[in-house]
């Protein structure tokens, strides 16, 4: 599919992308409170076995008066969900998008990249990826925003948006030894599937912005790792 592209973005005024927090907070909060009713009757359900898991942790709790057991375990499963909420939403992504400058923000750290920057803009999968005019990456982030409204306001703004990876076809699957990288790249792509096995997310982010100083493209698919190199 043919990036799409306004001409003439110069009238369009900014556009601000993000969750709404009450829908977050209302989402979590119900969650949390309909687990909060579900602990009475699975505590009572467990005592009437002849075994099973957290028996005792089940006794205790049977062993509250109603109603305040069914009002105490509505209460903690709220709270629960409020702070899920919080953590949603910190960990969620908002996206700024003008005619000189595209802003992503995610975990209270905004990430600016002006105009010229900006080549391509499209959906990977469940991240929003920019691209340089280079063919590297500038930012790949998980994103739970609306693609086509995303897709509209990239493109309002002037800037070329894709719905899928242009570049999918270049990937080769990484094995360790692997011919063809940079030197150093192949040590960094087993310390990411190393940080990507412990569920480190966070080293895994950092090696994947050493790999692109090197020149190297990941992308992450079932579990394995993906490289592409951009013709210089």
């Amino acid at each position: 599919m043919k990036p799409r592209k306004n001409p003439d973005p110069s009238t369009h005024k900014a556009t601000t992308l993000a969750e709404p927090a009450w829908a977050v907070t209302l989402v979590c909060v119900a969650g949390g409170t309909g687990l909060g009713l579900l602990v009475p009757l699975l505590a009572d359900w467990l005592v009437t076995l002849p075994w099973a898991p957290l028996q005792g942790p089940a006794e205790l709790l049977a062993s509250v008066p109603e109603p305040g057991l069914t009002i105490g375990a509505v209460a903690v499963g709220a709270l629960l969900g409020l702070v899920a909420a919080l953590v949603a939403m910190h960990e969620s992504l908002s996206v700024g998008v003008s005619g000189s400058r595209v802003v992503l923000a995610v975990r209270d750290t905004p990430r600016e990249f002006a105009r010229p920057e900006v080549a391509l803009a499209f959906r990977d999968g469940k991240q929003l990826v920019l691209l340089g005019p280079d063919g590297m990456e500038l930012a790949r982030e998980d994103c739970g925003l609306s693609w086509q409204r995303l897709a509209d306001a990239f493109a309002e703004h002037g800037y070329p948006w894709a719905d899928e990876d242009p570049y999918r076809n270049e990937f080769r699957r990484w094995v360790p030894g692997a011919p063809g990288l940079p030197e150093g790249a192949d040590a960094l792509l087993r310390a990411r599937a190393a940080a990507r096995k412990r569920d480190d997310a966070e080293d895994a982010r950092e090696l994947r912005r050493e790999l692109a100083g090197l020149g190297v493209v990941v992308r992450d698919e079932s579990g394995r790792q993906y490289w592409r190199t951009p013709q210089r």
